[in-house]
């Protein structure tokens, strides 16, 4: 089979530069985490590695990743039918579980402490579990990030069972109910899984969005953050 899918790659590279000969490809099941692949150039070989999770993807999905792939590499724009082909097969029922699975028993989670220099997480989650939740949310693995970030403020991790929020919140600069409006987010997150509509991924729901306003603080924490995302990207970056 990797015969078959090595010629899908070079054809792919025809259609997309039929005036330059077909360098030598050499294509390879790798065992990423979830469902990843990889494409490079060395030496003026093309070397392409494909998730292990896809061993038993049909040709026709295999040929739509190759016209993505080497679309990328070469900077070309990637046909819409290549696309949805392999789109249909990675994001069916039985890849989705299979992509959790890996996840599960072979990705690593970077978990620090659930007590920050100033604030406790587990505190505020039990306080919040209580107050807007009647404590029926199931406690996950609480932690601080490694590092402070700026973009992205809190986690939910359904796969490992965590919520890590950003360490660049737990500062005297940061009011309390910020750092409990972002836990409160992901704690939503539990309350609302995802949910996986025709290959579509939806996580903030009409419902999602209705229970996540009645945060007691909820305009004044989503006006603090809108105005110190500069100070919390100078943080992040010394």
């Amino acid at each position: 089979m990797i015969d078959q899918i090595t010629d899908l790659y070079k054809e792919a590279f025809s259609w997309y530069d039929p005036k330059r000969p077909v360098p030598p490809i050499f294509v390879s099941f790798y065992p990423y985490i979830g469902i990843n692949h990889t494409i490079r150039i060395r030496d003026a070989k093309i070397f392409v590695r494909i998730g292990k999770i896809c061993d038993e993807m049909p040709l026709a999905s295999h040929k739509g990743l190759a016209y993505i792939l080497v679309g990328k590499l070469l900077r070309k724009k990637i046909p819409s039918g290549a696309r949805e082909v392999y789109s249909a097969y990675v994001k069916s029922e039985t890849v989705r579980l299979k992509a959790t699975e890996s996840k599960r028993s072979r990705g690593r989670k970077v978990v620090t402490s659930s007590k920050g220099s100033l604030y406790d997480l587990d505190e505020i989650f039990d306080s919040l579990n209580e107050k807007y939740f009647r404590n029926a949310i199931p406690k996950p693995v609480l932690t601080w990030s490694a590092k402070k970030t700026y973009r992205i403020l809190g986690h939910h991790d359904a796969t490992h069972g965590h919520i890590t929020i950003s360490r660049s919140l737990d500062t005297a600069m940061t009011p309390r109910y910020v750092v409990e409006y972002v836990v409160f987010h992901e704690m939503l997150h539990i309350a609302h899984p995802t949910r996986h509509v025709n290959g579509r991924r939806y996580n903030h729901t009409t419902a999602f969005r209705r229970d996540e306003e009645k945060f007691q603080y909820y305009n004044e924490a989503e006006s603090w953050i809108e105005r110190n995302v500069r100070k919390l990207k100078r943080e992040a970056k010394r």
